[in-house]
Protein backbone atom coordinates (compact mmCIF):
# COMPACT_ATOMS: atom_id res chain seq x y z
CA UNK A 1 0.00 0.00 0.00
CA UNK A 2 1.07 2.82 -1.03
CA UNK A 3 2.13 6.34 1.28
CA UNK A 4 -0.71 8.45 1.54
CA UNK A 5 -0.05 12.63 1.02
CA UNK A 6 -1.41 14.92 3.94
CA UNK A 7 -3.90 15.89 2.24
CA UNK A 8 -5.70 12.30 1.15
CA UNK A 9 -5.14 11.62 5.19
CA UNK A 10 -7.28 14.37 6.22
CA UNK A 11 -9.88 13.77 3.10
CA UNK A 12 -9.79 10.16 4.74
CA UNK A 13 -10.21 11.18 8.10
CA UNK A 14 -13.24 13.38 7.55
CA UNK A 15 -14.67 10.91 4.90
CA UNK A 16 -14.51 7.61 7.02
CA UNK A 17 -14.11 8.26 10.64
CA UNK A 18 -16.30 9.26 13.55
CA UNK A 19 -14.35 11.33 16.13
CA UNK A 20 -14.78 11.44 20.07
CA UNK A 21 -16.36 14.30 21.67
CA UNK A 22 -18.12 16.54 19.33
CA UNK A 23 -20.39 17.44 16.25
CA UNK A 24 -18.58 15.53 13.34
CA UNK A 25 -16.12 18.82 11.48
CA UNK A 26 -15.12 19.00 7.90
CA UNK A 27 -11.96 20.96 9.23
CA UNK A 28 -9.03 19.12 8.95
CA UNK A 29 -7.01 17.70 11.49
CA UNK A 30 -3.48 18.09 12.41
CA UNK A 31 -1.77 14.97 10.72
CA UNK A 32 1.16 13.40 12.94
CA UNK A 33 4.05 11.62 11.67
CA UNK A 34 6.42 10.91 13.90
CA UNK A 35 6.59 11.42 18.21
CA UNK A 36 9.50 11.01 20.67
CA UNK A 37 10.16 11.53 24.46
CA UNK A 38 7.57 14.45 24.97
CA UNK A 39 7.37 16.10 21.53
CA UNK A 40 5.02 15.44 18.70
CA UNK A 41 5.83 16.05 14.81
CA UNK A 42 3.16 16.60 12.65
CA UNK A 43 3.37 16.34 8.36
CA UNK A 44 4.90 19.97 7.77
CA UNK A 45 7.86 19.22 10.52
CA UNK A 46 6.05 21.69 13.19
CA UNK A 47 7.68 20.46 16.62
CA UNK A 48 4.81 20.33 19.99
CA UNK A 49 5.46 19.40 23.62
CA UNK A 50 3.02 16.98 24.53
CA UNK A 51 1.23 18.65 27.62
CA UNK A 52 -0.86 16.64 28.04
CA UNK A 53 0.34 13.40 27.63
CA UNK A 54 -2.18 12.83 24.93
CA UNK A 55 -5.20 11.66 27.26
CA UNK A 56 -2.73 12.20 30.28
CA UNK A 57 -1.53 8.09 29.86
CA UNK A 58 1.26 8.77 27.51
CA UNK A 59 3.73 8.96 31.04
CA UNK A 60 6.76 7.72 29.83
CA UNK A 61 6.47 9.55 26.72
CA UNK A 62 6.72 8.60 23.33
CA UNK A 63 9.13 6.02 21.67
CA UNK A 64 10.71 4.59 24.69
CA UNK A 65 12.72 1.47 23.49
CA UNK A 66 12.72 -0.45 26.58
CA UNK A 67 9.00 -0.56 26.21
CA UNK A 68 8.83 -1.37 22.64
CA UNK A 69 10.80 -4.02 23.15
CA UNK A 70 8.78 -5.85 25.78
CA UNK A 71 6.07 -5.99 23.30
CA UNK A 72 7.89 -7.08 20.49
CA UNK A 73 9.14 -9.58 22.66
CA UNK A 74 5.66 -10.65 24.01
CA UNK A 75 4.40 -10.44 20.00
CA UNK A 76 7.07 -13.44 19.37
CA UNK A 77 5.60 -15.10 22.17
CA UNK A 78 1.89 -15.17 22.85
CA UNK A 79 0.76 -12.76 20.52
CA UNK A 80 -3.20 -13.53 21.26
CA UNK A 81 -4.34 -16.30 23.89
CA UNK A 82 -7.68 -15.93 26.01
CA UNK A 83 -8.12 -15.10 30.04
CA UNK A 84 -8.56 -18.75 31.06
CA UNK A 85 -4.89 -19.60 31.02
CA UNK A 86 -2.05 -18.66 33.26
CA UNK A 87 1.00 -17.06 31.87
CA UNK A 88 4.30 -15.53 33.01
CA UNK A 89 3.08 -12.08 32.29
CA UNK A 90 0.29 -12.27 33.56
CA UNK A 91 1.12 -14.12 37.02
CA UNK A 92 3.94 -11.62 37.23
CA UNK A 93 2.37 -8.41 36.97
CA UNK A 94 -0.73 -8.74 39.20
CA UNK A 95 1.98 -10.13 42.08
CA UNK A 96 4.10 -7.24 41.25
CA UNK A 97 0.73 -4.34 41.78
CA UNK A 98 0.06 -6.08 44.56
CA UNK A 99 3.05 -5.36 46.11
CA UNK A 100 2.75 -1.30 45.11
CA UNK A 101 -0.13 -1.28 48.00
CA UNK A 102 -0.78 -2.72 51.06
CA UNK A 103 -1.14 -6.06 52.59
CA UNK A 104 -4.91 -5.62 52.71
CA UNK A 105 -5.38 -5.83 48.63
CA UNK A 106 -6.10 -9.43 47.35
CA UNK A 107 -6.46 -9.85 43.95
CA UNK A 108 -6.21 -7.97 40.13
CA UNK A 109 -8.57 -8.53 37.20
CA UNK A 110 -7.34 -6.98 34.32
CA UNK A 111 -9.75 -5.39 31.69
CA UNK A 112 -8.55 -2.78 28.61
CA UNK A 113 -8.79 0.28 29.50
CA UNK A 114 -10.49 2.71 32.58
CA UNK A 115 -13.67 2.87 30.99
CA UNK A 116 -14.03 -1.29 31.56
CA UNK A 117 -12.17 -0.78 34.63
CA UNK A 118 -14.49 1.13 36.56
CA UNK A 119 -17.50 -1.22 34.71
CA UNK A 120 -16.33 -4.05 36.70
CA UNK A 121 -15.21 -2.45 39.49
CA UNK A 122 -19.27 -1.51 40.05
CA UNK A 123 -20.10 -5.12 39.04
CA UNK A 124 -17.61 -6.43 41.94
CA UNK A 125 -19.11 -3.99 44.28
CA UNK A 126 -22.39 -4.61 43.62
CA UNK A 127 -21.53 -8.57 43.40
CA UNK A 128 -20.39 -8.54 46.76
CA UNK A 129 -22.43 -5.96 48.51
CA UNK A 130 -25.70 -6.89 47.18
CA UNK A 131 -26.30 -3.50 47.03
CA UNK A 132 -27.40 -1.13 44.02
CA UNK A 133 -26.28 2.13 44.52
CA UNK A 134 -22.92 3.92 43.79
CA UNK A 135 -22.40 6.94 44.88
CA UNK A 136 -19.89 9.60 42.97
CA UNK A 137 -19.32 13.12 42.57
CA UNK A 138 -20.78 15.98 40.17
CA UNK A 139 -17.50 16.91 38.70
CA UNK A 140 -15.89 13.68 37.85
CA UNK A 141 -15.39 11.49 34.58
CA UNK A 142 -15.28 7.80 34.92
CA UNK A 143 -15.43 6.68 31.31
CA UNK A 144 -18.61 6.61 28.50
CA UNK A 145 -19.26 3.68 28.37
CA UNK A 146 -23.00 2.45 29.35
CA UNK A 147 -22.25 1.85 33.31
CA UNK A 148 -18.82 4.22 33.60
CA UNK A 149 -20.63 6.92 31.68
CA UNK A 150 -23.35 7.09 34.38
CA UNK A 151 -21.00 7.00 37.08
CA UNK A 152 -19.84 10.35 35.28
CA UNK A 153 -20.92 13.32 36.84
CA UNK A 154 -20.30 16.25 34.10
CA UNK A 155 -22.48 16.65 31.68
CA UNK A 156 -20.91 13.76 29.40
CA UNK A 157 -22.99 11.56 31.38
CA UNK A 158 -26.16 12.66 30.10
CA UNK A 159 -26.14 10.33 26.81
CA UNK A 160 -26.19 7.44 29.00
CA UNK A 161 -29.17 8.56 30.87
CA UNK A 162 -31.22 8.53 27.83
CA UNK A 163 -32.13 4.33 28.69
CA UNK A 164 -32.12 5.40 32.67
CA UNK A 165 -29.61 5.41 35.44
CA UNK A 166 -31.37 3.77 38.05
CA UNK A 167 -28.25 3.50 41.24
CA UNK A 168 -26.14 6.40 40.18
CA UNK A 169 -26.28 8.80 43.17
CA UNK A 170 -24.21 12.03 42.88
CA UNK A 171 -22.68 13.78 45.33
CA UNK A 172 -20.77 17.44 45.52
CA UNK A 173 -16.86 17.54 45.31
CA UNK A 174 -15.21 19.85 47.63
CA UNK A 175 -14.38 22.53 45.55
CA UNK A 176 -12.83 25.26 47.94
CA UNK A 177 -12.50 27.78 45.55
CA UNK A 178 -15.80 27.98 44.22
CA UNK A 179 -17.45 27.68 47.75
CA UNK A 180 -19.77 30.52 49.46
CA UNK A 181 -19.38 29.36 52.96
CA UNK A 182 -16.13 30.83 54.39
CA UNK A 183 -14.05 27.72 55.99
CA UNK A 184 -11.66 28.74 58.90
CA UNK A 185 -9.38 25.80 57.08
CA UNK A 186 -9.01 23.06 54.95
CA UNK A 187 -10.28 20.40 57.26
CA UNK A 188 -13.09 22.11 58.15
CA UNK A 189 -14.10 22.25 54.94
CA UNK A 190 -13.34 18.60 54.75
CA UNK A 191 -15.50 17.76 57.68
CA UNK A 192 -18.53 20.10 56.20
CA UNK A 193 -18.60 18.08 53.14
CA UNK A 194 -18.41 14.64 54.82
CA UNK A 195 -21.08 15.42 56.73
CA UNK A 196 -22.89 16.04 53.81
CA UNK A 197 -21.95 13.08 52.21
CA UNK A 198 -22.78 11.00 55.40
CA UNK A 199 -26.33 12.54 55.56
CA UNK A 200 -27.14 12.01 51.99
CA UNK A 201 -26.22 8.16 52.17
CA UNK A 202 -28.64 8.06 54.96
CA UNK A 203 -31.37 9.65 53.10
CA UNK A 204 -30.81 6.79 50.42
CA UNK A 205 -30.68 4.49 52.51
CA UNK A 206 -27.37 2.80 53.66
CA UNK A 207 -28.89 -0.14 53.16
CA UNK A 208 -29.41 0.02 49.15
CA UNK A 209 -25.36 1.58 49.42
CA UNK A 210 -22.49 -0.92 47.72
CA UNK A 211 -19.89 2.05 47.68
CA UNK A 212 -18.52 5.35 46.91
CA UNK A 213 -17.01 5.84 44.01
CA UNK A 214 -13.91 8.76 43.77
CA UNK A 215 -11.47 10.11 41.27
CA UNK A 216 -8.76 10.25 44.40
CA UNK A 217 -8.17 13.36 42.65
CA UNK A 218 -10.72 15.07 39.78
CA UNK A 219 -9.00 14.61 36.85
CA UNK A 220 -10.06 16.15 33.89
CA UNK A 221 -13.00 18.64 35.36
CA UNK A 222 -10.17 20.90 37.01
CA UNK A 223 -7.46 18.37 38.98
CA UNK A 224 -9.31 19.41 41.97
CA UNK A 225 -7.38 18.36 45.09
CA UNK A 226 -8.80 17.08 48.21
CA UNK A 227 -8.95 19.41 51.28
CA UNK A 228 -6.98 17.87 54.33
CA UNK A 229 -9.07 14.96 55.95
CA UNK A 230 -11.34 14.72 52.99
CA UNK A 231 -10.05 11.24 52.23
CA UNK A 232 -9.77 10.07 55.27
CA UNK A 233 -13.53 11.24 56.66
CA UNK A 234 -15.03 9.35 53.45
CA UNK A 235 -13.27 6.13 54.48
CA UNK A 236 -14.44 6.61 58.03
CA UNK A 237 -17.87 7.52 56.90
CA UNK A 238 -17.88 4.44 54.90
CA UNK A 239 -16.46 2.09 57.03
CA UNK A 240 -18.95 3.14 59.69
CA UNK A 241 -21.68 2.87 56.88
CA UNK A 242 -20.21 -0.10 55.97
CA UNK A 243 -20.23 0.40 52.61
CA UNK A 244 -17.22 0.15 50.12
CA UNK A 245 -14.38 2.94 49.22
CA UNK A 246 -13.40 2.41 45.63
CA UNK A 247 -10.78 5.19 44.29
CA UNK A 248 -10.57 5.79 40.31
CA UNK A 249 -6.81 6.02 39.75
CA UNK A 250 -7.31 5.65 36.24
CA UNK A 251 -5.42 8.94 35.24
CA UNK A 252 -3.64 9.81 38.78
CA UNK A 253 -2.06 6.21 39.24
CA UNK A 254 1.46 5.16 38.45
CA UNK A 255 3.18 8.01 38.49
CA UNK A 256 1.33 11.11 37.86
CA UNK A 257 1.40 12.68 41.66
CA UNK A 258 5.08 11.25 42.27
CA UNK A 259 3.58 8.19 43.64
CA UNK A 260 2.28 5.03 42.33
CA UNK A 261 -1.19 5.63 43.32
CA UNK A 262 -2.28 8.74 44.39
CA UNK A 263 -4.23 7.80 47.27
CA UNK A 264 -0.75 7.26 48.62
CA UNK A 265 -0.71 10.70 49.33
CA UNK A 266 -3.43 11.21 51.97
CA UNK A 267 -2.70 7.97 54.15
CA UNK A 268 -5.63 6.12 52.94
CA UNK A 269 -6.82 2.18 51.68
CA UNK A 270 -9.56 1.57 49.47
CA UNK A 271 -11.52 -1.49 49.19
CA UNK A 272 -11.49 -1.20 45.77
CA UNK A 273 -8.58 0.38 43.45
CA UNK A 274 -9.35 0.88 39.29
CA UNK A 275 -6.34 1.55 36.96
CA UNK A 276 -5.24 2.00 33.38
CA UNK A 277 -3.25 4.96 31.42
CA UNK A 278 -0.02 4.69 33.10
CA UNK A 279 0.14 1.03 33.55
CA UNK A 280 0.92 0.67 29.67
CA UNK A 281 1.29 4.21 28.63
CA UNK A 282 -0.73 3.77 26.02
CA UNK A 283 1.30 1.56 23.93
CA UNK A 284 -1.25 -0.74 24.81
CA UNK A 285 -4.08 -1.50 26.31
CA UNK A 286 -4.79 -2.58 29.76
CA UNK A 287 -6.51 -1.72 32.72
CA UNK A 288 -7.53 -3.46 36.00
CA UNK A 289 -9.22 -3.26 39.43
CA UNK A 290 -7.41 -4.11 42.13
CA UNK A 291 -10.37 -5.82 45.51
CA UNK A 292 -8.85 -5.98 48.85
CA UNK A 293 -8.56 -9.63 50.52
CA UNK A 294 -12.13 -10.07 51.75
CA UNK A 295 -13.51 -9.17 48.29
CA UNK A 296 -11.05 -11.53 46.76
CA UNK A 297 -12.07 -14.53 49.77
CA UNK A 298 -15.46 -13.62 48.78
CA UNK A 299 -15.41 -15.17 44.64
CA UNK A 300 -13.88 -18.03 46.16
CA UNK A 301 -17.20 -19.53 46.98
CA UNK A 302 -19.06 -17.04 44.24
CA UNK A 303 -19.42 -16.30 40.44
CA UNK A 304 -17.48 -13.62 39.55
CA UNK A 305 -19.50 -12.44 36.88
CA UNK A 306 -17.00 -10.15 34.78
CA UNK A 307 -15.78 -11.38 31.65
CA UNK A 308 -13.70 -9.93 28.57
CA UNK A 309 -12.41 -10.96 25.00
CA UNK A 310 -8.94 -9.16 25.81
CA UNK A 311 -8.56 -9.67 29.88
CA UNK A 312 -4.94 -10.05 30.68
CA UNK A 313 -4.00 -9.75 27.29
CA UNK A 314 -0.41 -10.68 26.99
CA UNK A 315 1.11 -8.24 25.40
CA UNK A 316 -0.52 -5.99 27.49
CA UNK A 317 0.55 -7.30 30.66
CA UNK A 318 3.77 -7.82 28.96
CA UNK A 319 4.03 -3.64 28.67
CA UNK A 320 2.79 -3.79 32.04
CA UNK A 321 5.77 -5.63 33.42
CA UNK A 322 8.20 -3.20 31.27
CA UNK A 323 6.97 -0.52 32.76
CA UNK A 324 6.97 -1.15 36.57
CA UNK A 325 11.01 -2.23 35.53
CA UNK A 326 11.18 1.36 34.15
CA UNK A 327 9.29 3.42 36.61
CA UNK A 328 11.69 1.89 39.43
CA UNK A 329 15.00 1.82 37.35
CA UNK A 330 14.60 5.62 35.73
CA UNK A 331 13.58 6.59 39.49
CA UNK A 332 10.66 8.05 37.53
CA UNK A 333 8.54 9.00 41.35
CA UNK A 334 11.56 10.90 41.96
CA UNK A 335 11.61 12.96 39.34
CA UNK A 336 8.07 13.61 38.87
CA UNK A 337 8.46 15.02 42.82
CA UNK A 338 11.20 17.13 42.06
CA UNK A 339 10.41 18.73 38.37
CA UNK A 340 6.65 18.54 40.36
CA UNK A 341 8.31 21.29 42.71
CA UNK A 342 9.51 23.07 39.31
CA UNK A 343 5.99 23.19 37.72
CA UNK A 344 4.10 24.43 40.60
CA UNK A 345 6.62 27.69 40.81
CA UNK A 346 6.33 28.42 37.38
CA UNK A 347 2.03 28.45 38.23
CA UNK A 348 1.69 30.89 41.07
CA UNK A 349 4.35 32.33 38.89
CA UNK A 350 1.86 33.01 36.35
CA UNK A 351 -1.07 33.19 38.85
CA UNK A 352 0.38 36.25 39.96
CA UNK A 353 1.17 38.00 36.26
CA UNK A 354 -2.05 37.34 34.45
CA UNK A 355 -5.52 38.33 35.82
CA UNK A 356 -7.11 35.90 33.89
CA UNK A 357 -6.00 33.51 35.93
CA UNK A 358 -8.48 32.72 39.36
CA UNK A 359 -6.73 29.52 40.45
CA UNK A 360 -4.17 26.91 39.67
CA UNK A 361 -4.07 23.46 41.57
CA UNK A 362 -1.22 20.80 41.36
CA UNK A 363 0.58 18.11 42.32
CA UNK A 364 3.44 16.29 41.14
CA UNK A 365 2.77 16.56 37.06
CA UNK A 366 -0.61 16.85 37.21
CA UNK A 367 -2.33 20.34 36.84
CA UNK A 368 -4.56 22.87 35.67
CA UNK A 369 -5.11 26.74 35.47
CA UNK A 370 -8.31 27.90 35.81
CA UNK A 371 -9.34 30.90 33.89
CA UNK A 372 -11.87 33.47 34.91
CA UNK A 373 -12.84 36.43 33.89
CA UNK A 374 -13.14 38.27 37.18
CA UNK A 375 -11.07 37.46 39.84
CA UNK A 376 -12.76 38.76 42.44
CA UNK A 377 -16.59 37.49 41.38
CA UNK A 378 -14.24 33.76 40.63
CA UNK A 379 -17.00 33.74 37.06
CA UNK A 380 -15.59 31.26 35.20
CA UNK A 381 -14.48 32.76 31.47
CA UNK A 382 -16.76 30.19 29.88
CA UNK A 383 -20.54 29.59 31.74
CA UNK A 384 -20.20 26.01 32.70
CA UNK A 385 -21.60 23.23 30.39
CA UNK A 386 -21.44 25.92 27.65
CA UNK A 387 -19.08 27.83 25.09
CA UNK A 388 -21.08 29.74 22.61
CA UNK A 389 -18.32 31.87 21.47
CA UNK A 390 -16.03 29.23 21.63
CA UNK A 391 -13.61 30.88 23.67
CA UNK A 392 -11.62 27.74 25.22
CA UNK A 393 -11.78 26.03 22.17
CA UNK A 394 -9.40 29.36 20.69
CA UNK A 395 -6.81 29.28 23.66
CA UNK A 396 -6.42 25.78 23.20
CA UNK A 397 -5.82 26.34 19.68
CA UNK A 398 -3.28 29.53 19.72
CA UNK A 399 -1.47 26.90 22.22
CA UNK A 400 -1.30 24.94 19.79
CA UNK A 401 -0.09 27.10 17.01
CA UNK A 402 2.73 27.76 19.06
CA UNK A 403 3.65 24.20 19.46
CA UNK A 404 1.73 23.62 23.18
CA UNK A 405 -0.50 20.55 22.66
CA UNK A 406 -2.51 20.06 25.34
CA UNK A 407 -6.54 20.25 26.25
CA UNK A 408 -8.70 21.52 28.11
CA UNK A 409 -12.37 21.11 29.76
CA UNK A 410 -14.92 23.77 30.68
CA UNK A 411 -13.05 26.52 31.79
CA UNK A 412 -9.90 24.84 32.95
CA UNK A 413 -6.43 24.06 30.93
CA UNK A 414 -4.96 20.80 31.78
CA UNK A 415 -1.43 20.57 31.99
CA UNK A 416 0.09 17.31 32.51
CA UNK A 417 3.17 16.48 30.76
CA UNK A 418 5.24 13.07 30.25
CA UNK A 419 6.40 12.13 33.74
CA UNK A 420 10.36 12.04 31.87
CA UNK A 421 10.11 16.22 30.56
CA UNK A 422 13.63 17.68 32.01
CA UNK A 423 13.52 21.29 34.08
CA UNK A 424 14.43 23.07 30.86
CA UNK A 425 12.30 21.29 28.34
CA UNK A 426 9.01 22.65 31.94
CA UNK A 427 10.44 26.07 31.57
CA UNK A 428 10.96 26.61 27.46
CA UNK A 429 7.18 25.19 27.03
CA UNK A 430 5.80 26.81 29.99
CA UNK A 431 7.09 30.52 28.32
CA UNK A 432 4.36 29.60 25.25
CA UNK A 433 1.88 29.12 27.73
CA UNK A 434 2.52 32.71 29.27
CA UNK A 435 2.25 34.44 25.60
CA UNK A 436 -1.09 32.99 25.20
CA UNK A 437 -1.95 33.82 28.88
CA UNK A 438 -1.17 37.29 27.88
CA UNK A 439 -3.54 37.38 24.99
CA UNK A 440 -6.44 36.02 27.53
CA UNK A 441 -5.51 38.59 29.91
CA UNK A 442 -6.81 41.33 27.00
CA UNK A 443 -10.28 39.55 26.87
CA UNK A 444 -11.26 39.62 30.79
CA UNK A 445 -12.55 42.27 32.89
Amino acid sequence: MGKLTTEQIQEYDNKYLLHTWGVQSNKPRTVIEKAEGIYLYDSTGKKYYDMTSQAVNVNIGHGNKKLIAAIKAEMDNLPALGPSFATETRSLLAKRILGLVSDKMGKVFFTLAGADANENAIKIARMYTRKPKIFTRYRSYHGSTSGAGNLTGEPRRFANEIAGSFGYIKFFDPYIYHETIPFESEEAASAYYVSKLKEQIIYEGVESVAAVMCETITGSNGVIIPPKGYLKGVRQVCDELGILMICDEVMAGFGRTGKYFAFQNFGIEPDIITFAKGITCGYVPLGGVIVNKKIAEYFNTHVLSCGLTYASHSVGCAAGNAMLDIYEQDHVMEHVQEVGKVLGEILEDLKAKHKCIGDVRYIGLFSAIELVKNRKTKEPIVPYGKDPEKIMPNIIGKLKEKGFYCYGHENNILVAPPLIIKEEELREAMKIMDEVLDYVDTIVD
